[in-house]
């Protein structure tokens, strides 16, 4: 796995990098549920029911797991864990919008127990792009982010896989054009020489699509 070394600006990433607003999100919807879940079984414990203690036990239940959520998400997704474990990709930007752009990245979606390597295009919109220009074929290096929505992984590939550019965690553009000269050629080509495929893989229903390994360039092929 190819990873990509350097200190993280915790300041800058905290200003711009858009998993901090996923993050964000996840856990106001984990504390809701959690603050729901438990109104709920202390009204079915004041009716005083046996068929409402049977019900207070499920919401009971719901609202430890909603607020193990909102706990464990920020360990989980700590920026410099994320770009400490996560693997150094190619990402282009494929489409520009005045609300921002989309990027097409050549990410390996096998798990790493695994033998073989299966690689695919993904896309993500983002928002902010510091450090890069905002025109189709722009050069932005990634970190993969993989993860599974079940709890025990399931499969030989994970569910679902992001890239988060390298520049939402640093200000420092040499650091940025360190990590760009750190991907082969080749996989930069690949990229661009696939822009037209960008809209088909945000119609997937995955978000990603497959490509075949004997088209892929050197050594990813192998």
């Amino acid at each position: 796995m190819r990873r990509f070394e350097f200190p993280v600006d915790r300041s800058h990433a905290h200003a711009v990098n858009e998993v901090f607003a996923d993050l964000r999100r996840l856990r106001v919807m984990a504390i809701a549920a959690a603050v729901l879940a438990a109104a709920v079984t202390a009204y079915l414990i004041w009716l005083n029911h046996p068929w409402s203690y049977l019900l207070a036990v499920a919401f009971a239940l719901g609202a430890v797991v909603a607020l193990w959520v909102a706990l464990w998400a920020p360990h989980r997704s700590s920026i410099d864990k994320l770009y400490a474990d996560g693997e150094l990709v190619p990402a282009v930007v494929s489409e520009t919008h005045p609300s921002g752009v989309l990027l097409l990245a050549l990410v390996d979606i096998s798990k790493p127990e695994t033998s073989d390597h299966r690689y695919a295009l993904v896309t993500r919109k983002v928002r902010a792009l510091p450090g890069h220009d905002r025109r189709a074929g722009e050069r932005v290096p990634s970190v993969a982010i993989r993860t599974d929505r079940a709890p025990r992984q399931v499969g030989e590939r994970w569910q679902t896989v992001s890239a988060m550019p390298i520049a939402w965690g640093t200000r420092d553009v040499a650091v940025i054009d360190r990590a760009r000269a750190a991907i082969s050629e080749a996989e930069w080509r690949l990229l661009t020489d696939n822009l037209d495929l960008a809209a088909k893989v945000r119609d997937t229903s995955a978000k990603r699509l497959l490509l075949d390994p004997q088209q892929l360039p050197g050594d990813l092929g192998a």
